[in-house]
């Protein structure tokens, strides 16, 4: 029974993002917005298994997230596919303080990528009122979810590329 969860230790971990991403916990949040919790989980799953598993588990991990949100015009699907594809091409590195900072970093930008992609659609959706500058704001939401991404992600990252190292090699 050990060996068959150590296994799918990765699979049992990615059911939690969607719960994580529901649940929206206040304490960890900033001007009312939290970090973006799927890529922490696709960055260390993509930087271990590579690009094209990647671009596979973002696009289902967007899917998924899409299906729970109640918003259905806007949708997550290509950041997470660009971010999974984008994390694939990373190597893993052997320094550990300089790979814990490298987590945040690239955590960081792909919460920019992400935001601004959802930013977009909304943007061309809204173009032809007059009243799409009231999008605007939005910027700071952005901002503040790439600041909050990119602090928790050298925790959170380097746990999780723990974890899932092992179970890649068996």
């Amino acid at each position: 029974m050990n060996k068959f969860f150590a296994k799918r230790l990765s699979i049992v971990f990615f059911i939690f993002v969607p719960i994580i991403f529901l649940w929206h916990p206040n304490w960890l949040g900033f001007l009312g917005v939290q970090p973006y919790w799927p890529l922490f989980w696709l960055l260390p799953w993509s930087m271990i298994n590579g690009s094209i598993n990647g671009l596979i588990l973002g696009l289902f991990l967007g899917l998924i997230l899409d299906s729970l949100t109640l918003n259905s015009n806007f949708t997550q699907i290509p950041g997470l596919i660009l971010c999974g594809i984008l994390f694939g091409r990373i190597k893993l590195n052997s320094n550990t303080l300089v790979g814990h900072f490298r987590y945040g970093l690239i955590c960081s930008f792909g919460s920019f990528l992400c935001g601004t992609l959802y930013f977009l659609q909304i943007l061309f959706k809204n173009y032809s009122d007059r009243s799409f500058l009231l999008f605007i704001p939005s910027i700071q939401n952005i901002l503040s979810e790439v600041f909050l991404t990119g602090f928790f992600a050298p925790l959170i990252c380097s746990q999780l590329i723990r974890i899932f190292k092992p179970s890649a090699r068996k």
